[in-house]
């Protein structure tokens, strides 16, 4: 028996797929082509966003920290897992584990709280446009953007240390990266305790933001229909649109892995449904952003004539 406190000298094994050796291969070449596909994806709207004065606004200002997020999100993952389907050692650190751990609960609590500052703005444009300007001043939206990750990291750090101060028994890991549920299932005492402070944290970052998600779409739905004109309901509902898929893939599989019961987690499923949080998600992202946004795809074809007229 031990705990992440007592044993920094050791190391985890992180099983992944190896138990379908066959899908290894497969595994590996779809993986690192989609995240390829996401790095390009969320580098260029960033880049897009900056180079682009037409998406100098509040909405493409969250929109590029969502993008860096995917991109740290999945690049704190990604690579141990690319490591572990091509190579024969599937061993971390202790303090690798710790490390990931952290990130990787610290980007996806960041994601969560930033995901409801979106929706505010959508809230603030759709519900109130001839205050928007105002209310969107960009000093509040840095405040907004600051407290997204203070918040985020902050919740990750009360998690991770009550995970390191937990007994755990074993170093087998039935996962491809250092993920809390997983930790929960070595826990080796009776730590009903500890696990009910884990949960109520984990509820005050997926569920109560998105509650406050949709409250915020069923105003914005109450005034897209008492809006007139046809083409300004279609504005507000492609660029709203494009928020809420993102959020229904974010929280259905957050409320998946995080908000039931230790006992019936299963990891094997929820290694598949972690597949699609870490690196569909992330990749589609930048795909649902781009064909639903005439903004940026006029960006996108902008720089694509400048680059060809220079060539």
């Amino acid at each position: 028996m031990g705990s992440f406190n007592t044993s920094l000298g050791k190391s985890f094994i992180l099983v992944g797929f190896s138990d379908w050796p066959l899908l290894e291969l497969i595994f590996f070449i779809y993986i690192l082509i989609f995240y390829s596909l996401t790095l390009f994806g969320n580098t260029a709207i960033i880049a897009l966003s900056r180079m682009d004065l037409r998406l100098h606004t509040p909405m493409y200002y969250f929109l590029s920290h969502l993008s860096f997020l995917d991109l740290c999100f999945t690049t704190s993952t990604v690579p141990q897992l690319l490591i572990n389907l091509h190579g024969h050692d599937r061993t971390i650190s202790y303090g690798g584990c710790v490390a990931q751990l952290f990130i990787s609960l610290a980007l996806g609590s960041t994601e969560s709280v930033l995901l409801v500052v979106m929706a505010f703005d959508r809230y603030a444009a759709v519900c109130r446009p001839l205050h928007y300007t105002t209310i969107m001043h960009p000093v509040l939206c840095q405040a907004l953007a600051i407290a997204s990750w203070v918040g985020g990291f902050l919740n990750s750090l009360i998690q991770t240390g009550l995970m390191m101060a937990m007994p755990l028994c074993g170093h087998r890991l039935n996962h491809f990266f250092c993920e809390m549920p997983v930790f929960l299932k070595l826990a080796c005492q009776d730590t009903g305790g500890t696990e009910a402070k884990m949960f109520v944290a984990r509820v005050v970052i997926v569920a109560v933001p998105a509650m406050f998600i949709l409250g915020s779409y069923a105003q914005i739905a109450r005034a897209v229909l008492k809006v007139k004109s046809v083409a300004a309901r279609r504005k507000a509902a492609g660029t709203c649109g494009s928020h809420l898929l993102v959020v229904s893939l974010f929280y259905g599989s957050a409320t998946y892995t995080y908000l039931q019961p230790k006992d019936s987690y299963s990891e094997s499923k929820g290694k598949f449904v972690a597949l699609f949080y870490t690196i569909i998600t992330p990749m589609l992202n930048p795909l649902i952003y781009t064909l639903r946004n005439k903004d940026m795809k006029g960006a996108l074809w902008k720089v694509l004539g400048r680059a060809t007229a220079t060539g």
